[in-house]
């Protein structure tokens, strides 16, 4: 039975910038990328080697440890370069598009006839298992485990995230397909988190999950607080998560036997000349949907993702695994003197610190610019007013960085990643690297206690 939950706590940013509801098509890429930094805990071994001929769906590199998880190219081509880092740590496998849109075979089946070894042998060798996540830690899924239950969020409440109703609108087949084939993985529930305030949403068909409402302020779209409000992950419990679009991806695996990972970003922020939605493909490099579609008046800070929790990157780098959208916004590269002491008639403050909470704006441009630098903890509770979670972030960060595992695990670290404390990070007076804290937390647990 559905069920709605109201959450008070948290906080919309309302930034200028958002993408208005039209679709366009980017230009093709000349070259898409797989990062295996997009992974944590992940070490990639290769499957290929420069120069070879690829289709999509062939496997670029795999798991050492879980050698059965395959990363498989987005289109057809040239392996074209492998960019290493440090220790010749891989950090980028590119490929470079042919254009011919040639795709390995796959088995054209409907799922729900399928067992559950068929259709994860399916999304392991079509390269799509790795859109599957585990909680606790949130690294990737793993096969041999059997999930409590799998959760999918349907909408996201991050500053100027994507439409789901609008993107995802003529994919309803394709997503009810994905959720068929993850019904066969686990024994428990696959619940589906649709937003409270839409009155009428595309996903309310959709059939083989149990559908939950959320209300409120950001983050009510991210999984993990969904989890912790429907069934909270308990010591020992293993739950998984993937996207809509991973939905997406699944289905179309299943119904037509190939890899396509087209898909529609929204390119938003305040520096974008027409924010909108651009169809691209899984890992383009970013200039093919960013460029010539700035202000340029100022410098710019292009991140792949959410201003919350994505990933700074150039023109030249490649979308991320996992990002639906990609965010310009001004880098901020000035300082203010004596800004601190100024009213703030236009300015922005989560504590409501300026004269604009008196009056405030529907819409800011804010930058990138930190406004000081890191200074001594300050303990105010102000975490708690962005966390609506029945945990005490302030303890738990103090508790990793004492390297104390079990009152980390007292403290619910097995219910969190980076993206649940992406808000206490926002607001935290003394611009403390919140998320940073919590995965070198969640690193240790995974070496100690697996």
């Amino acid at each position: 039975m559905s069920k709605h939950f109201k959450l008070k706590r948290g906080l919309d940013i309302r930034l200028k910038g958002a993408a208005d509801a039209t679709i366009a098509k980017a230009t093709a890429p000349t070259t898409v990328a797989l990062k295996p930094t997009d992974f944590f805990g992940l070490t990639p071994k290769l499957s290929v080697k420069v120069d070879a001929q690829v289709k999509a769906g062939d496997a670029l590199f795999f798991d050492k440890y879980n050698p059965e998880i395959f990363f498989t190219s987005p289109v057809s081509g040239t392996v074209k370069t492998i960019n290493r880092g440090e220790r010749r740590k891989i950090l980028e496998v590119v490929v470079e598009a042919d254009g011919k849109n040639e795709f390995a075979s796959f088995t054209k089946a409907d799922p729900a006839k399928l067992s559950k070894e068929e259709v994860a042998g399916q999304l392991l060798n079509s390269g799509l298992w790795p859109f599957i996540k585990q909680r606790p830690y949130g690294t990737l899924a793993k096969p041999s485990d059997q999930p409590k239950n799998i959760f999918i969020s349907g909408f996201e409440s991050s500053p100027l995230a994507p439409d789901y109703e609008f993107i995802f609108k003529n994919d309803i087949s394709s997503i009810q397909t994905g959720i068929n084939a993850l019904a066969k993985l686990t024994e428990g529930k696959v619940y589906f988190g649709l937003p409270g305030k839409v009155s009428s949403s595309i996903f309310s068909g959709l059939k083989n999950v149990e559908t939950n409402e959320f209300s409120g302020p950001h983050p009510a779209g991210n999984v993990g607080i969904q989890i912790h409000k429907v069934a909270p992950i308990n010591k020992g419990e293993v739950v998984w998560t993937l996207s809509v679009q991973a939905l997406v991806y699944i289905g179309r695996l299943f119904e037509n036997g190939k890899v396509d990972l087209t898909k529609t970003i929204a390119l938003a922020g305040s520096e974008v000349s027409a924010p909108q939605y651009y169809t691209t493909i899984h890992g383009a490099e970013i200039s093919s949907i960013v460029k010539g579609k700035t202000k340029q008046e100022a410098p710019e800070r292009i991140i792949s993702g959410n201003v919350l929790t994505g990933t700074k990157v150039e023109a030249d780098s490649y979308l991320g695994f996992f990002d639906q959208q990609i965010t310009i916004i001004p880098e901020g590269e000035h300082y203010e003197f004596m800004g601190w002491a100024l009213p703030g008639f236009d300015k922005y403050s989560a504590s409501k610190t300026f004269f604009s909470s008196l009056f405030p704006k529907k819409e800011y441009i804010l930058d990138a610019n930190m406004n000081g630098a890191e200074r001594a903890y300050v303990v105010t509770g102000q975490y708690e007013k962005f966390l609506p979670m029945d945990i005490l972030p302030v303890y738990l960060l103090k508790a990793i960085l004492a390297n104390d595992i079990d009152k980390m695990e007292q403290l619910g670290i097995y219910e969190v990643i980076e993206e649940d404390f992406a808000l206490c990070e926002y607001a935290c007076t003394s611009k403390i690297k919140v998320q940073e804290i919590l995965r070198k937390g969640i690193d240790t647990m995974v070496v100690e206690v697996g």
